[in-house]
């Protein structure tokens, strides 16, 4: 209660301060605009510096291939670098991003767009259903490609979902969510339309539209209640609007938990008349916020937490709205004495009591992502000491009489307390940033936390430290004749995470000269790399087939040259070049070959 009163829910104000702008007037004109135009899909308005870009939902919406209603990845050759960390691609509906891709190969369209891009300083990309999801693909293309040269924001008009829970994270991953704002009328079918999976636009013009109404009502309902996963993500922020003012909200568990409490007292008549009615809600929210509105009710809470509470639930319809007879006996079985009953008081409570939950949930999970976050960095301190004492074994072993260096000496190491203490190290190691990988995949963490310098850096000390030592247990415990050569089959998934974290905020460029060898080598598979070149030399002495030995011979000489090449940029530690080291060792034996290699040119040539 204390962190209650202590916090604002601020949906209410969020939307009363979109209200307050011409952004939905404007875009909503400009939507208008394009359902009149004769030969073109698309309108453009300019007011002052910013081009508004509306697209037709009457045209477009004839032109969606009803056969492509599965989901597909995003193509790379238009939206470049979208992909998240070990996780599934982000895809989207097959049938919207086959129109999006009609839309954009039109020369016509194409050369306003450069257009507009050069001569505005803002653009609003807008849209009325269908074309409100294409909107929202040219929106995010210009994100990926142009979102340098002016600020971009997409606001849609009962748009219907368009991709999956991957194409939602790398959204908010991107900082992007706040580039879209989709608005929703309190009955619209079309946005709840693809969390029933048997259900696409066509049904909309068939005669049995209750039916229609029913199966996409229970569908969404089973979603809401967690009882199954839908194949669609909400993303961007959601603009509720209804006859008594609208809500902001952005967190996609909410979002669908409205869109099912705000459509359990509609029908199949006002699902379609809601669709149509835009420009009457959006008069309305304005005028609402014009008027400076107060409590509906009378009582002002105590709280202003509450005070938000209520103020959001007012806007949703959901505190005042109160369930038909009729549709508990019709639709919801329930017997007329009974129905009569409930309907005057406990759907209200119920629909109230689960839009309050959902709305403090999602205050709560904003709270606790940057709380774990926190608990991450004090975890991080805890075990930092563990690589610590890994960094004082590896320069104890660089400076030993047996001159094997960090890695073979981990390899070969005996049962001596050091060299358990340092595996246990290792492992420890490995499990925090297991289960910090597993938060952030569990959308447990703040968006951009793998952005993070503090993050991005500590992750990359740890894998030049460490892996190393993992290298060595793979090779020591002979997984590799199990599984095979460890860069293939048993690198652990966070180092190519982390590889990206590094390569994305410093690039791939090669690193500024060096006067004194690394304090460890900058390429943390470089051992296995190593691994992999003893093993072929080994077997293309053996090999008898001509294109089999050109293969390995081709392997371990570009391996020569890359370390070589590492060595005299001095991007590895002094440990490679430890007498004794198995770096050293190959470099004898493939000078060996080399030397041997002469007598075999006239039977390999």
């Amino acid at each position: 209660m204390e962190s209650e009163a202590s916090s604002f829910e601020s949906s209410e104000t969020l939307a009363a301060l979109v209200a307050s702008t011409p952004l939905l007037e404007e875009s909503w004109k400009v939507c208008g605009v394009a359902d009149a135009s004769v030969d073109s899909n698309f309108a453009v308005n300019r007011v002052g510096g910013t081009a508004y870009v509306g697209f037709s939902g009457v045209k477009l919406g004839t032109r969606v291939d009803q056969s492509c209603r599965n989901l597909v990845p995003l193509p790379d050759e238009l939206f470049s670098s979208l992909c998240l960390d070990g996780a599934d691609p982000a895809m989207v509906h097959a049938g919207l991003l086959q129109l999006f891709q009609s839309v954009y190969s039109d020369n016509l369209f194409r050369d306003q767009m450069v257009e507009i891009m050069n001569t505005s300083k803002s653009i609003v990309i807008t849209g009325h259903s269908i074309g409100g999801a294409i909107a929202s693909l040219l929106t995010l293309w210009l994100l990926c490609r142009l979102q340098t040269i002016c600020s971009v924001i997409c606001i849609t008009f009962g748009s219907p979902m368009l991709g999956n829970e991957s194409f939602s994270r790398v959204i908010l991953q991107k900082r992007w969510a706040g580039h879209f704002c989709h608005v929703v009328s309190q009955h619209d079918i079309v946005p709840r339309l693809f969390f029933s999976p048997s259900c696409s636009f066509q049904f909309i013009s068939e005669e049995n539209k209750t039916q229609l109404f029913r199966v996409v009502l229970d569908s969404l309902g089973v979603v809401s209640r967690g009882e199954c996963k839908s194949s669609f993500c909400p993303s961007g922020s959601y603009l509720f609007c209804t006859n008594n003012g609208a809500v902001c909200v952005d967190n996609g568990m909410v979002v669908i938990k409205l869109l099912y409490l705000t459509l359990l007292n509609g029908s199949q008549s006002s699902s379609l008349e809601d669709h149509l009615g835009y420009a009457d809600f959006i008069r309305k929210v304005q005028w609402q916020f014009i008027e400076n509105r107060s409590f509906m009710g009378g009582n002002i809470p105590e709280s202003s937490y509450e005070a938000g509470i209520t103020l959001a639930l007012e806007s949703l319809g959901i505190a005042s709205h109160v369930m038909s007879s009729t549709f508990l006996i019709n639709y919801l079985h329930i017997p007329s004495n009974v129905a009569e009953q409930f309907s005057s008081r406990k759907s209200n409570e119920l629909n109230s009591e689960d839009a309050k939950e959902a709305l403090k949930k999602a205050k709560k999970l904003g709270r606790t992502r940057n709380l774990n976050s926190a608990n991450l960095a004090i975890g991080l301190s805890k075990i930092n000491p563990f690589r610590a004492q890994i960094e004082w074994y590896k320069a104890s072993c660089d400076n030993s009489v047996e001159q094997m260096g960090y890695y073979d000496s981990f390899k070969q190491r005996g049962a001596s307390r050091r060299d358990f203490k340092v595996n246990m190290n290792r492992i420890k190691l490995g499990q925090f940033w297991d289960s910090l990988i597993d938060k952030l995949e569990a959308n447990e963490l703040p968006y951009d936390f793998h952005k993070r310098a503090k993050w991005v850096n500590a992750s990359q000390f740890y894998k030049l430290v460490v892996e190393p030592l993992d290298i060595a247990e793979y090779y020591r415990t002979g997984m590799h004749l199990v599984k095979g050569h460890y860069m293939q089959h048993g690198r652990e998934r966070r180092y190519k995470i982390f590889d990206k974290w590094w390569n994305t905020e410093n690039g791939t460029d090669h690193p500024t000269a060096r006067s004194r060898f690394a304090s460890s080598t900058q390429d943390s598979c470089f051992w296995a790399q190593v691994e992999e070149a003893i093993d072929s030399l080994i077997k293309v002495r053996a090999e008898s087939d001509a294109r089999k030995f050109i293969k390995m011979l081709e392997d371990v000489t570009k391996f020569d040259q890359y370390a070589k090449r590492l060595i005299e940029n001095k991007e590895v530690s002094q440990d490679v070049l430890a007498k004794n080291s198995s770096y050293t060792k190959f470099i004898e034996e493939w000078k060996d070959f080399q030397s041997q290699l002469q007598l075999l040119q006239p039977q390999f040539p």
